[in-house]
């Protein structure tokens, strides 16, 4: 039985990026962008709202550096979609993609498609030293465990996506293989007869 999943990818933060943001350069949301529409008579399709297909619906939209992202259903813009029971990739770098043949019969719909979905993205503005690193030393810093890109599902206090957001909280998942580590003691001896 497949488990539907939300994948939500968003960049770690290190402290050396976050501390110096030039005035002015402050990611700024745009208003929610649905430009693809999920077919539910063709089980290839689904819901793409990727920087992409938004680029080729809008060729005046522009976002150089999108510094987070928020998705949810059109119908459902009060549930988490990670309470929406479906597999759906909501990525800071790519957008969000929904695949109909992900989807499995329960959830909030008795079908297996994708429902429609919105996102919001704040983008940092297109100038010139908002987009450039501020010292080249930063960017040759020794990568660890906090400052490498991980799947994970994070809250930025401010500022908030327009209009009614809510902000969702994916659970870690974790996947095990193999087989349980064996431990066993030799024997120092052998067994004497009573």
């Amino acid at each position: 039985e497949q488990v539907p999943q939300l994948v939500v990818s968003v960049p770690s933060v290190s402290n050396s990026s976050s501390c110096c943001c030039l005035p002015g350069c402050e990611c700024i949301w745009t208003d929610w962008i649905d430009v693809s529409y999920p077919d539910g008579s063709d089980r290839n399709g689904g819901d793409y709202e990727t920087f992409d297909n938004i680029k080729k619906s809008n060729s005046s939209w522009e976002c150089v550096k999108a510094e987070n992202i928020s998705c949810r259903a059109t119908k459902f813009p009060d549930i988490p979609i990670a309470d929406l029971g479906q597999t759906v990739e909501c990525s800071v770098d790519t957008g969000l993609t929904c695949n109909n043949r992900d989807q499995q019969i329960g959830g909030i719909i008795p079908m297996p498609v994708c429902l429609n979905y919105e996102i919001s993205v704040c983008c940092i503005p297109n100038i010139p030293e908002c987009i450039t690193p501020m010292t080249p030393s930063t960017a040759a810093s020794t990568p660890s465990s906090t400052t490498s890109h991980s799947t994970a599902s994070t809250t930025a206090p401010t500022p908030e996506p327009p209009t009614g957001t809510t902000t969702t909280t994916v659970p870690p998942t974790s996947t095990t293989s193999g087989s349980t580590p064996k431990t066993t003691t030799p024997s120092t001896g052998s067994p004497t007869p009573t």
